[in-house]
């Protein structure tokens, strides 16, 4: 019998631990070739989405390229010129030569067309709803699809593929409840509570006065909403609660009037003045005068007042001081405490114009229609003591039409205005017609105004109860050196002893432009008025079509729609 050695067992054992190690490494090198492949999957695909995601935004460059150009050309020009356009659209993508970043990508239509967008009229042009944040409202508007396939032409050829809706609006201002073309302050010491859209291009500054402010609708700004007042503003107030029912949103986009140049406050007041000689009534400044939109044209001058028709652009039928005597009379004047100026007014008769309207004249003979718009201009020659001035009586009761009223002048408005006698004092305006009040400032007069007491003292003015129902737009002297504007409380100038007495208004506030003529400085109460109880209401006719104020101003928006990926194939 052979007997195992130690020396054996020790080979035996050295054999083994050889043979176990050999394993180990083999599954280690099988470990690790597993952690190398999937590392390398990961990278690959790591750069698989890295480059989708390039090319996608790639696609959207193209796709806000056309948008852009698309919104400029409406913005600035109208429909009619985005219909003409459609194929400068299409070509425009991105190019090295903008970017050199763009130099890697192909970039196709839908159709696999290269070096093309895809453009479509989704939804033609009619008087729809808006969409996005601005849902609620409606306008002439049109919908359209602009989407884009963009190749990666390095490594993988990854493409990605975006489409975008965009809405293209004309949108009437007075769907507003208010609406500013320039910073907007509402700082009330009451209670109170706006019901419909509120819109500005610039700034809304809150700052009630230890009351509280509810806006029970949508409120945007193209820059800020800020719940404190303008750093114009001197004023000293309490803090306030104010309330948002509905959205309330920053950096909208603007809502322009197009007038073919800037937009800006200073330049939209041109709207109200008399175009000079060298322009076309054409233009696009020219299509949103509104001297060249009315029906009946007045200008009152120091010996002579020019009445015609605005028919084609002024070239209606030319009229008769005898024509127009019998509601226009020029030879009234009363004093303005807050202007601290005598004006010098021209006055219109709205109740005898009514009636002059119904008489067969050759105006509506022209026309083929009653009157609708009135523009009016007092041109005489002023001292450093008078002011212009439009000032409308008579007004309860508008043509059966309506009436829109507009002047580069400060605009007074006495009595009842639009107003059927059973709604007198309630925010019921199912018994008015479409009506606008536009001027460099709006001025409300009560019935009991006496103009032999417009220089005293103001326990000599004191108003009864009126009601206006009419859209208006007019100018305000912004706050600043020392002053507060008044807000959108005081939007409305006053100058009688309101306290304890109610003045009622249903319609839309819309401020597009600083005062050029009215420019004295919010007064505050106690001497030149006091505030009336307001009773104060958006006018919901404004959301209908067919019930808009004639001529009244529309502005242009860019409503963004969805956005989404669309297959690359």
């Amino acid at each position: 019998m052979k007997l195992f050695s130690p020396a054996n067992r020790a080979s035996g054992r050295r054999a083994y631990a050889l043979a176990i190690v050999l394993v180990f490494c083999a599954a280690g090198l099988l470990i690790m070739t597993s952690v190398l492949l999937l590392a390398s999957n990961d990278s690959a695909l790591t750069r698989r989405n890295n480059d989708y995601f390039s090319a996608l935004e790639a696609a959207e460059a193209a796709t806000e390229d056309g948008m852009s150009q698309l919104s400029y050309d409406f913005i600035d020009q109208g429909a009619a010129t985005v219909s003409a356009n459609m194929s400068v659209y299409r070509g425009r993508v991105p190019k090295s030569s903008e970017n050199s970043r763009w130099g890697r990508f192909i970039f196709k239509d839908a159709k696999g067309k290269k070096d093309a967008l895809e453009v479509d009229l989704v939804s033609d042009w009619q008087t729809t709803s808006l969409l996005s944040q601005y849902q609620g409202l409606s306008g002439y508007a049109a919908t359209y699809q602009i989407s884009s396939i963009a190749q990666d032409s390095q490594g993988a050829r990854v493409s990605g593929g975006v489409q975008q809706d965009v809405q293209l609006a004309t949108v009437p201002t007075c769907q507003f409840a208010i609406f500013y073309n320039l910073d907007m302050e509402l700082c009330p010491g009451a209670l109170m509570g706006v019901a419909g859209r509120v819109h500005s291009n610039g700034n809304i500054y809150l700052d009630p006065n230890g009351a509280e402010l509810v806006f029970t609708n949508d409120v945007t700004a193209s820059q800020d909403i800020i719940h404190n007042k303008s750093p114009n503003d001197p004023s000293s107030r309490n803090p306030g609660a104010v309330v948002f029912d509905g959205a309330h949103d920053s950096g909208a986009n603007t809502m322009n009037l197009p007038i073919g140049t800037n937009s800006s406050p200073s330049a939209v007041e041109a709207i109200l003045q008399i175009p000079p000689n060298n322009e076309s009534p054409n233009s696009q400044m020219g299509q949103q005068r509104l001297y060249n939109q009315a029906d009946l044209i007045i200008l009152v001058y120091d010996d002579h007042v020019d009445a015609h028709g605005g028919v084609a652009n002024g070239n209606g039928p030319n009229l008769q001081w005898s024509d127009v005597s019998s509601f226009v009379n020029t030879n009234v004047s009363f004093y303005d405490q807050r202007e601290k100026k005598t004006i010098q007014t021209t006055q219109v008769d709205v109740g005898a114009l009514a009636a002059w309207n119904n008489s067969g004249n050759k105006l509506t003979t022209a026309l083929g229609r009653n009157i609708e718009s009135v523009y009016v201009a007092d041109l005489r020659a002023q001292s450093s003591s008078t002011e212009p001035g439009v000032r409308l009586t008579d007004g309860q009761t508008l043509p059966p039409d309506g009436l829109t009223v507009a002047t580069p002048d400060p605009l007074y408005v006495q009595g009842n205005y639009n107003a059927p006698a059973s709604d007198l004092g309630t925010s019921d305006t199912s018994g008015t017609v479409p009506a606008a009040l536009i001027g460099d400032s709006i001025n409300v007069l009560s019935a009991s105004w006496d103009d032999s007491d417009s220089a005293l003292s103001i326990s000599q003015r004191t108003a009864s109860a009126t009601t206006v129902n009419a859209a208006v737009m007019a100018g305000i002297v912004p706050s600043g050196n020392g002053h507060y504007s008044g807000g959108v409380e005081n939007f409305f100038r006053l100058l009688e002893n309101w306290s304890g007495t109610q003045l009622t208004y249903n319609g839309s506030m819309v401020v597009m432009f600083p005062s050029q003529i009215a420019t004295g400085y919010w007064p505050g109460t106690g001497s030149v008025y006091n505030a009336p109880k307001r009773l104060w209401s958006f006018d919901a006719n404004f959301t209908d079509p067919v019930k808009l104020p004639h001529i009244f101003p529309s502005v242009r928006v860019i409503v963004r729609g969805q956005w989404t990926t669309i297959p690359a194939s």
